[in-house]
């Protein structure tokens, strides 16, 4: 994985690290929560960087991007994102954003839909009911010390900070914490097409990302035999299963050529 060009943009008051692997149509990829560009893209870049130019940003104090003292929104990191492509003069692309990531992309088409192609949605929600029971419970009593050390590990690599990973934790969980549900109108808002992938033992309820695909024209469905991200990225015990990744990439790939 070595990118075309990587540096850092002045977006929004932080400097905004990215990369762009490979040449082609855009795609900009958007990771989860506590993740970052290559840890939670790490698999897909090299499967999908001979098809497409893949534009790949660390959101505010994730990865290599610079800490802000505000709290973290999706609409806030749909704005960086917005601004940043700006700067790299990407006019129009399509989008896939992981988790957190997902929420963000349906931010971007809600707020930028002249910016959007086409969209993938993966593992990501609109209600809190409409998560694995016990979930936003859970996050109340979140603590770094049950943060995965995966995460941890990927952060502190990039950003040898301890303060900083407490930062990002914090932003992360209060704003899971204080998570407010979605209008409806925001999926019914979207008119890009729009690809839903979700596990069918993931994090959020297959029957809920069943009603967001119900919701928003002209989408596709994509329900696998997995947990959350072990259809594109190691899963919580650190296993790869590369002909689960492949089939999803091979899906995404027909999703964004037809």
């Amino acid at each position: 994985m070595n990118p075309v060009v990587k540096g850092y943009k002045e977006i929004n008051g932080i400097k905004m690290h990215y990369e762009i692997y490979g040449s082609g149509k855009p795609l900009v990829l958007i990771h989860g929560g506590a993740g970052s560009i290559r840890f939670d893209f790490k698999e897909i870049i090299p499967r999908l960087e001979n098809q497409f130019q893949l534009v790949g940003i660390d959101l505010q104090n994730h990865g290599m991007t610079e800490h802000r003292n505000i709290p973290e929104t999706f609409e806030q990191d749909a704005k960086d994102v917005a601004a940043l492509l700006k700067e790299i003069n990407i006019e129009k692309t399509s989008f896939w954003g992981f988790s957190n990531g997902g929420n963000t992309v349906m931010q971007i088409v809600h707020l930028f839909p002249d910016l959007v192609e086409k969209l993938i949605v993966a593992s990501a929600f609109y209600k809190k009911n409409g998560m694995i029971d016990g979930f936003f419970e859970g996050m109340m009593d979140a603590s770094l010390e049950s943060m995965p050390e995966s995460l941890k590990n990927n952060f502190l690599n990039l950003n040898p900070d301890f303060l900083a990973l407490e930062n990002m934790f914090e932003k992360d969980s209060k704003r899971m914490q204080t998570f407010e549900d979605w209008s409806e109108d925001i999926l019914k808002g979207i008119k890009s097409p729009t690809l839903f992938i979700s596990g069918d033992k993931d994090v959020m309820k297959p029957e809920h990302v069943v009603e967001m695909w119900c919701l928003v024209e002209n989408s596709q469905l994509m329900i696998l035999p997995a947990t959350h991200a072990s259809y594109m990225m190691a899963g919580f015990e650190g296993n790869v299963d590369e002909k689960l990744i492949d089939f999803t990439v091979d899906q995404v790939e027909k999703f964004l050529n037809n």
